[in-house]
């Protein structure tokens, strides 16, 4: 899958056999940059550009060929808590552009989707349709924002992880990338939510994920040692 202006894509480029690079930690680095505690760090696409844009460029600059947008809370549930769920759109676009903005030619841009935190009915009050609305949302906003790519990511829970590739693959055009976070127990790997990683595979790859792997939380090598496995 080639990028719009014809070069090889994040696909192309995997299928080729190359590493891909990521960023790293977006919270910290904005803590460290201004966010105050307990402070939305989507809001600051909108009140604090520079810095998000200074952001991804120090992790472009560093090496990184992906760096994810400043979005990873940036769903409905979330932003609700900080009088902002009406701004959804604005913000996760907001969030791809900025990233955009200073990404150098051949780099990429994926979309951040964290956990909503909320459970599906009965066990909570969410419904299906609206978390599927809510990823939608964000996942055309980052289409419109100039992202490549969807990562859906740090999930616990199969069914939520699963509507969001949905949501993502069939209302956007972008790369659709999910990752789920494990702990060693004495039985093995499983998310928090009794997901192994086997069952992510399956069920992500059945939704319609381009990439599935596993991602922070658990340091490095246990991290590469699930992706043997998966």
């Amino acid at each position: 899958m080639a990028a719009s202006d014809g070069k090889p894509g994040i696909l192309d480029r995997l299928a080729a056999g190359d590493t891909l690079i990521f960023d790293g930690a977006t919270g910290t680095y904005l803590q460290n940059n201004g966010l105050e505690p307990g402070a939305s760090p989507e809001l600051m696409n909108a009140t604090h550009p520079e810095v998000v844009q200074g952001m991804s460029k120090q992790y472009f600059d560093a090496g990184s060929d992906i760096v994810l947008t400043n979005s990873f809370g940036g769903n409905k549930f979330m932003l609700d808590r900080y009088g902002a769920g009406e701004r959804l759109v604005e913000l996760n676009k907001l969030a791809a552009e900025h990233a955009r903005a200073v990404a150098p030619e051949g780099k990429f841009v994926a979309g951040s989707i964290g956990p909503t935190g909320e459970f599906i009915e009965p066990l909570g009050t969410a419904t299906e349709d609206e978390l599927y609305d809510n990823f939608s949302a964000m996942a055309k906003a980052f289409e419109a924002g100039g992202a490549d790519a969807v990562m859906i990511e740090t999930q616990l829970a199969i069914e939520e992880a699963a509507i969001a590739v949905r949501a993502a693959k069939e209302t956007t055009g972008l790369v659709v990338m999910a990752t789920m976070v494990f702990d060693k127990g004495p039985r093995g790997y499983f998310t928090m939510m009794g997901v192994t990683p086997e069952q992510a595979v399956e069920g992500l790859e059945e939704a319609g994920a381009d990439v599935v792997g596993t991602n922070c939380g658990n340091g490095i090598e246990r991290m590469v040692e699930i992706a043997t496995r998966m």
